[in-house]
């Protein structure tokens, strides 16, 4: 096997690897860290994860753990089929913004609008199509969303802060991209 290649599968396997723990870490805290507001069950832990995953692994992990981690949340139980578009939405345009800006505010400013927003509304046709819901108005779960991302925006932003202080943020990075 060429270095190329082993450096390029090594690279994959951490990537996995982080956003399998991430993914593990969103299901665990939305067990223990949740709020019901409005019939959705809020869990900011998600959205901190949806933020590391935009800093440390891009948007498309982002994607892919936010759905992993609603699936997994929705078949133990914990979670409500309004995880997928909130977490989603939310994990895409933080990665995207993430992804292009590479600056932590802007980040978690994508989040609260990409979940709080975006997936409020997105919630809406699924609230009634899947789940049987008739919610009074179109943007319904707009303000249970946006409770839940800011709580789990400020968890983010403090946990990336203290690592970027720490010097944990730069080694980490290090870490993903070699």
């Amino acid at each position: 096997m060429s270095k190329e290649l082993f450096l390029m599968r090594n690279h994959s396997v951490k990537r996995l690897a982080l956003a399998g723990l991430l993914c593990a870490v969103a299901v665990v805290g939305s067990m223990f860290v949740t709020f019901p507001v409005l019939g959705s069950k809020c869990a900011p832990v998600q959205h901190m994860v949806n933020i590391l995953c935009a800093v440390f692994l891009g948007p498309w992990y982002g994607v892919a753990v936010a759905f992993v981690a609603s699936l997994l949340r929705n078949l133990l139980g914990v979670g409500s089929l309004l995880a997928f578009p909130g977490s989603m939405c939310g994990a895409l345009l933080c990665g995207l913004v993430y992804w292009k800006a590479k600056n932590l505010p802007a980040t978690l400013a994508a989040e609260v609008v990409g979940t709080g927003v975006v997936g409020g509304f997105a919630a809406y046709p699924i609230a009634v199509a899947l789940m049987g819901q008739t919610p009074a108005t179109l943007y319904a779960y707009v303000v249970p969303f946006l409770i839940s991302t800011v709580a789990g925006s400020i968890l983010a932003g403090a946990l990336v802060f203290a690592m970027q202080r720490s010097g944990a943020f730069k080694s980490l990075h290090a870490t993903m991209e070699h």
